[in-house]
Parts: C-alpha cells; structure tokens; sequence
C-alpha cells in the first residue's frame, strides 16, 4: 500500500479539521490515522562498529542515505529517548553521538530546521544535560538545530481510528506536523512492555496520563504507531539495557553489542532489535499487534536486508 506523504496528509486533515470546525461539528482537530507504511519486502540495515559517528553513517548510508528520507526544505523531528537522569554508559537513554550524527546528516541532506525534543520521565533539564543529547547537539553550532523542552501548549486531542485501547488522545503537533519524523530509540529492557524499542519510544510525543496506556501496552502502542508515522526508525543497540528498564542505574546490566538497526518500517525495526535480547519477534506483544494491523513487516524472512 502507498504511503501518504506527511506534507500532503497533514495539509488535507488540517483543512477538513478546519471546515468541520467552522460548521460548528468538531471539538477538537481530528486527524485519520496513516495508512499501512508495511512494504512487501522492506530493507533493513544492521551494522556493527565501534566508532558510533561512523557507524550511523554507514548505517544509514546502506538504506541509500539521508537523501531518501529528507528533502532539501524540510523540517525534521529527531525524536531520540531522553527520559531518564542518567548518563550515557548506563543505556537509559539514546547515545548522545547517534543523535548528533543523525542530525548532521538531515542537515546535510538540506533539511531547513531539524528539532529534537522528548518528554521525560526525570526532570528535563537534567535529563537532557546527563544523558549528553544537549552537549552534543550544542557543539553542531546551527541555527538551525534546536533541542527543545515540550510546550504543554502544543499539545491537542486527536481521533485514534480504529484504537483498540482509546480512541482519543493527545499528541503533541509538532512531531504531527513535522515534514519528517525520524524515531531513534535505544533498546533496553522494560519491565511492562518486555523492551521498549522504536514503538515504545513514541511515547515520549503524546500527552495526558501515559500510565493508563500500560493496562494494554501493547495495542496502546500499536493505536500511536496508527498516528505518529516514522520515516525512519534507527534503533541504538551500540549499548543495551538488559535488565531493571527502563530505567536502569547499574553497569552489570549493560551489555555492547555495538549495533545499529534502521528501517523504515518501525515493525521490522523493533523485531530484529528483538534478537538482540535473544528473543523472537512474537515475543514481544507490541510487534505482533502492529503487524496484525498492517503497521509493519513482524516476520524477518520477509525483511530486505541492505
């Protein structure tokens, strides 16, 4: 099934929103959920090394490079996992240098504005200082780079077609809205979902009481993948967390596979992460129920590895 562009898509529910809206029958903005991104065969790159800015490149580089995902002009969300107050060897949160690279390489590829934000489950501030993103972004020195705290503001109640778990919810718009949406987890153990992997990691764009998602964590998952596309999903396994996630705190539970996982298919993503923990892809709940739904390519014989 073809995937609507997110430009196009947005300027279309924006102008339905708006007319239903000035008749006087819609609340709040509504958006219809993207249709199916799952290809029939689509690529996945894994690459190992120990020089993680290298590594992102090469990573990326076998996908067909930035290019493919960012067009000059574009704005960009590099939605990393900053959630914790933790630093970089405890593999809480997103390598710092994963960030840093990927944001490079919008810039690179012609992107207008490139934001980075997350919302945390520590202080922000701290967060965002101790896990090394804002060091890290800060030595890029453009004006065209912004690592951002959210803004309560930007937050609205969209339609879940087809939830499963709720049918509303808030989602903040500027990840909506973005011309690009590149989702960068870090792979770790989670006591709730198993791991929190590339699905897990678009928690950190919606709003309201996010502890009512994890009675059903995984259809609540699948029901924001249903909102929030990723373009591209670059999963950070150059250090896991193998136990006591999501939030960790001691190094014995830290292992170095030194690995990278990108796709454009979030579902193939988060199952080969997966193996890494050596688990299979019907082990973790959240894959199986996004593949069921059409989200994503869960069997790994059906992925092209590049």
């Amino acid at each position: 099934m073809t995937r609507i562009d997110r430009r196009t898509f947005i300027r279309k529910s924006l102008k339905t929103a708006l007319a239903a809206s000035a008749a006087g029958c819609l609340p709040a903005l509504e958006l219809l959920p993207l249709p199916a991104c799952a290809r029939e065969t689509p690529p996945l790159a894994v690459r190992k090394g120990a020089e993680v800015p290298l590594l992102v490149r090469e990573t990326v580089a076998a996908l067909g490079g930035m290019d493919r995902f960012v067009r000059p002009g574009d704005i960009v969300v590099v939605k990393p996992n900053i959630g914790w107050d933790r630093t970089v060897e405890l593999a809480a949160n997103t390598h710092p240098e994963v960030v840093k690279t990927l944001v490079q390489l919008c810039l690179e590829a012609g992107a207008k504005f490139v934001r980075i934000f997350d919302r945390s489950c520590n202080d922000e501030r701290r967060c965002y200082t101790r896990s090394g993103i804002r060091d890290a972004i800060e030595k890029i020195r453009s004006d065209r780079v912004s690592l951002e705290y959210m803004n309560s503001r930007f937050y609205k109640e969209l339609e879940i077609r087809g939830g499963q778990t709720f049918d509303r919810w808030e989602f903040y718009l500027p990840a909506i809205e973005a011309d690009r949406f590149i989702n960068v987890p870090i792979a770790k153990h989670h006591s709730i979902s198993r791991l929190t992997l590339g699905m897990k990691n678009l928690m950190g764009v919606i709003g309201g009481n996010r502890g009512r998602l994890h009675y059903n964590i995984a259809e609540s998952l699948a029901d924001i993948a249903s909102v929030i596309h990723s373009d591209l999903t670059v999963i950070d396994a150059t250090r896991i967390l193998v136990a006591n996630g999501p939030q960790g705190g001691r190094l014995q539970d830290v292992r170095s596979p030194e690995t990278l996982i990108a796709s454009p298919d979030i579902v193939a993503a988060d199952a080969y992460a997966a193996t890494l923990f050596d688990l299979k892809p019907q082990d973790i709940p959240s894959v199986v129920a996004a593949a069921r739904r059409g989200l994503g390519v869960m069997n790994l014989s059906e992925v092209r590895m590049v």
